[in-house]
């Protein structure tokens, strides 16, 4: 890290800064000062507006009781984005249980309109979703986010003929269940995968780099089965809370497919047999 960067940040007295595990869209570094530690994430070239959405998503688990990173401040150095989070200490483990009940907490705050949603986008690297507000959960979903979706990889060829067919069916079911499915606009992580969430010093779980939105928490659930780290004692602890509505085991899938989608868009085909096991999933039960 470059000193004369570093040395336009608030902070006094900084006594070493350390490169850490951020995901693959952020620089991400821990720095400690006289007085306290502090997580710094970084985004090259980019205004820094691109962290406004974290933000907010940020404020919002404050506010609804989840035990997340707190903003301290961002800015722009040299034309670099930059955000300042509050440091958590992370322990050794903890309990699934406990993370379940803290996403179904989450899940519980809903949107006080009734409507869908957020009133940021959602930026990443190289993908961005206008939210807005929508009456419906599938204008947004199938309107904003999967047929954008299908359009980039139309775009760079990355399916044949017959993958676009089976994507339109699968299209089609999407559409009707969510119709006849009654959702709610909870609170959304937005990115809920095993990296997003930690077991603190005393084992207690929080969650962190959310992608805010109000949405069907069905949507949050189905992000945590692409890349396990989530145990059957988290399923149940999250149903005993907030229990999940008839056929919601076939619309997990829709957002399992969703991610999986997301994905081959960033990082091309390698991805591509696991959209189609999942495209193939929704047809079989359906």
């Amino acid at each position: 890290m470059d000193e004369q960067w570093t040395a336009e940040l608030p902070i006094k007295n900084i006594k070493s800064i350390t490169s850490v595990s951020g995901g693959d869209v952020n620089e991400a570094y821990k720095i400690e000062a006289d007085d306290k530690k502090c997580f710094l994430l970084v985004q090259r070239g980019r205004d820094e507006d691109f962290y406004a959405a974290e933000m907010a998503g940020l404020q919002d688990f404050e506010k609804a009781g989840i035990t997340a990173p707190r903003v301290e401040e961002s800015g722009q150095i040299s034309g670099d984005a930059y955000l300042l989070l509050s440091y958590l200490e992370e322990g050794v483990s903890g309990s699934q249980k406990d993370l379940g009940e803290m996403v179904a907490k989450l899940h519980l705050t809903h949107q006080e309109e009734g409507k869908f949603g957020y009133h940021l986008p959602y930026e990443g690297s190289d993908i961005k979703f206008e939210n807005g507000w929508f009456k419906s959960w599938s204008e947004l979903f199938v309107n904003q986010r999967l047929s954008q979706l299908h359009e980039e990889i139309l775009k760079r060829n990355l399916w044949s003929e017959q993958d676009n067919k089976t994507f339109n069916t699968v299209l089609d079911i999407i559409r009707e269940e969510l119709n006849n499915h009654t959702s709610e606009p909870s609170l959304l992580h937005g990115d809920l995968w095993s990296g997003n969430y930690m077991f603190l010093e005393d084992c207690s779980p929080a969650l962190f780099d959310p992608s805010p939105l109000y949405g069907d928490r069905e949507f949050d659930l189905g992000a945590t089965t692409v890349f396990g780290g989530f145990g059957q004692e988290f399923y149940e602890a999250y149903n005993d809370v907030y229990p999940l509505d008839a056929g919601a085991a076939l619309r997990i899938e829709f957002y399992k497919l969703y991610l999986l989608l997301v994905h081959l868009v960033k990082f091309g085909d390698v991805y591509l047999g696991s959209v189609n096991s999942t495209m193939k999933q929704i047809l079989s039960k359906r």
